[in-house]
């Protein structure tokens, strides 16, 4: 296992959304687990930035509809996953790094009973285990920042989906160079990997082959959901020591401090890119 995916699974394996914890915060508001709905769950499982409205506004620019066969770079727990598949209809199939996450968001996902139309593999989105032209959309949130070769999983993306499928991601991007305490700081809390401009990212989505139908920075977006997502963090660092759960280890909550601080300084923001093959 290398560096950075040995980094990332310690990150991940410690995370405080965890599918303990949300089936502890359901068993308890509900009494018990006995029928779950997918969306009892989307109040807890969506682990990005922007809840729900960004991921309609991923599958739109993705095209996704009933029937769309979609891919999900580092799916996480799977929220978005079972969302596509619940709302749109469409056969959706994540790829997760990390094996706890991965089993958790299988779990999940046979609670709500979506197994059929929504998997979470364990596998690597470098190397993703799906057969060529096989898909019509990718979509990834916020998740190439913890990939050590970014180009390696666009170029993945670009493989298997087929001529006309698209590609729809947001991720971390740096406004201004991190200097080298705060570069740090990002790899040993959250495992991010060295970031790049919004220039520098559609130059590298167009390198593997895509045409780029759009960008946009989200950094004046973020500002306020990141901040918001501070309070939440450290609101679930208590829920999840009173559940027993994982809590998010020390140099996370101290990153996301000074991450969420760099956001209001906009020397790091986010971007939404949509490509098309």
């Amino acid at each position: 296992m290398s560096d950075a995916t040995s980094q990332t699974v310690y990150f991940y394996d410690r995370h405080p959304i965890s599918h303990e914890l949300i089936l502890a915060k359901l068993r308890t508001s509900r009494g018990h687990l006995d029928g779950l709905r997918p969306e009892e769950l989307f109040p807890h499982d969506q682990d990005h930035y922007g809840g729900l409205a960004a991921t309609d506004e991923l599958a739109r620019g993705a095209q996704i509809c009933d029937g769309s066969r979609v891919a999900d770079f580092c799916a996480g727990l799977g929220g978005t996953v079972r969302y596509l598949a619940h709302k749109y209809g469409a056969d959706v199939t994540g790829i997760e790094l990390t094996p706890a996450r991965a089993a958790g968001a299988q779990e999940l996902t046979r609670r709500v009973n979506l197994h059929n139309t929504a998997r979470i593999v364990e596998g690597n989105v470098m190397e993703v285990p799906l057969p060529d032209a096989s898909i019509d959309a990718v979509l990834s949130q916020e998740a190439f920042c913890h990939v050590p070769d970014v180009t390696s999983a666009v170029a993945e993306a670009f493989r298997i989906l087929k001529t006309g499928g698209r590609l729809a991601f947001t991720d971390w991007i740096a406004n201004q160079p991190l200097d080298a305490a705060d570069a740090q700081l990002m790899w040993e809390g959250m495992a991010i990997q060295p970031l790049r401009s919004i220039a520098q990212y559609r130059s590298l989505v167009e390198s593997v082959g895509f045409r780029v139908l759009s960008t946009k920075d989200l950094t004046e977006e973020w500002r306020p959901i990141l901040k918001e997502r501070l309070a939440m963090y450290q609101l679930l660092r208590e829920e999840a020591r009173q559940a027993g759960t994982p809590m998010g280890h020390d140099a996370f909550h101290e990153s996301y401090i000074r991450f969420v601080d760099l956001i209001q300084e906009c020397k790091l923001g986010g971007v939404r890119i949509m490509a098309s093959k």
